[in-house]
């Protein structure tokens, strides 16, 4: 007789931001190069003071750290804070293993089976793994390509929220989209937590790279939600770190912050040596962020001006973060992926794209739309986009002739 697994791990789905490594995995088998713009694995180098501090660090014993965080850490995330005008104490600090175990933590203690989760969508699809296993329902609010994903007006959320909403929830800069949301649309979510009494988890990673005139207000900044408002941030794409899986969780509620702790507990600690290269990382001067962020600006304007000249894509310019969601003329965004690996090359090259219906909660929505990450170089980016456009080239010759 086979042995059963949960209901609860059958309800996880792909990711699909790697559901299509299979395909690129047997692609390079057959010897295509294959260049990646579905992921946003920052080619930035680390910070060589991350190794040093690691290099530098020696203890007779390496004992289990705090289940906080090192103080070290949690001072230095206090000191970056401050120099953003939010005043946090120690207190309100937990570290965590990258911001996903934030975003888990968070959910876990404000919500019940059942509860719901308001979302504008497209949202960074590994989410729904929190979803999924927590059984929180999500209510997404869509958002649209035309408009800059942008968020709709008050009313729309009201529309989604019953006695069961516990949360709104986004990130911002967006990932996927990298839209930075106004002024007007953060008061918003504001008045909307006010006046139906819920929390904001607000998923602040990128919020470093904005672009232009764009300004990135974290809800950290509104002192009379406070109480409401839980910030997720992260190392791993500010000091191009992620393989150190260090972020944190900040909240002024410390009910909330208590509650997180507990389940910091349970899962004993973190690495230690990763806090010490952290904490170094934290130590670095502001004007390092400020070079990193106009790198990406960069390549951002390289990638909008070579995707203008694709004929039926339809794009807006990047605000933040190193993405950007493009509509392209195909009926399915997943197939023309697969197509590229499969069946098309240039000299044996080809590329690797995210399609974004996965990042939807509404079926059917966003199946001709793709994420592209621009963390990777300006020449990589002129060059993948010749590919790219030769192979929706020779895409839509072929998708013709089959309907």
């Amino acid at each position: 007789m086979e042995l059963e697994l949960s209901q609860r791990i059958g309800k996880l789905k792909t990711s699909p931001i790697r559901k299509l490594i299979p395909y690129g995995e047997e692609a390079t088998r057959k010897g295509k190069i294959i260049h990646h713009l579905n992921i946003g694995q920052p080619d930035i180098k680390t910070p060589l003071e991350f190794y040093d501090a690691v290099r530098n660090y020696f203890e007779p014993v390496l004992k289990y750290a705090n289940s906080a965080g090192t103080p070290e850490l949690i001072n230095e995330i206090k000191n970056y804070y401050s120099r953003r005008k939010m005043n946090y104490s120690i207190d309100d600090i937990l570290v965590t293993s990258g911001g996903v175990e934030g975003i888990s933590f968070a959910l876990t203690a404000i919500c019940d089976v059942g509860d719901e989760i308001l979302i504008p969508e497209p949202y960074y699809a590994n989410y729904n793994s929190f979803f999924n296993t927590l059984e929180i329902n999500v209510k997404a609010v869509t958002t649209y390509a035309e408009t800059g994903f942008h968020l709709p007006s008050m009313e729309e959320f009201e529309k989604k929220i019953t006695p069961r909403t516990r949360a709104i929830m986004l990130s911002n800069p967006s990932n996927p989209t990298g839209t930075v949301y106004r002024k007007e649309e953060i008061e918003m979510i504001a008045q909307i937590s006010k006046k139906h009494n819920l929390y904001i988890i607000s998923d602040e990673v990128y919020r470093e790279f904005v672009y232009g005139e764009n300004k990135a207000i974290s809800f950290g900044t509104f002192k009379d939600i406070e109480d409401r408002v839980i910030l997720i941030d992260s190392i791993s794409k500010r000091y191009s770190a992620c393989g150190s899986r260090i972020g944190c969780v900040i909240s002024k509620n410390k009910k909330l912050i208590q509650s997180i702790y507990k389940l910091c507990q349970a899962r004993l600690c973190l690495p230690t040596l990763e806090m010490i290269g952290a904490t170094a990382l934290y130590k670095i001067d502001d004007s390092y962020l400020e070079e990193v962020r106009k790198e990406y600006e960069k390549r951002r304007n390289v990638l909008y001006n070579e995707l203008r000249e694709i004929e039926g894509v339809i794009v807006r310019e990047s605000e933040g973060a190193f993405y950007s969601v493009v509509k392209f003329p195909v009926k399915d965004a997943e197939k023309f992926a697969i197509w590229l690996l499969e069946e098309f090359e240039i000299n044996g090259e080809t590329v690797m794209i995210t399609p974004v219906e996965g990042f939807y909660k509404t079926k059917g929505a966003g199946r001709d739309e793709i994420r592209i990450s621009y963390a990777i170089d300006e020449l990589k980016i002129t060059q993948t986009m010749a590919i790219l456009k030769e192979g929706l080239k020779r895409y839509l010759k072929e998708e013709s002739k089959r309907y």
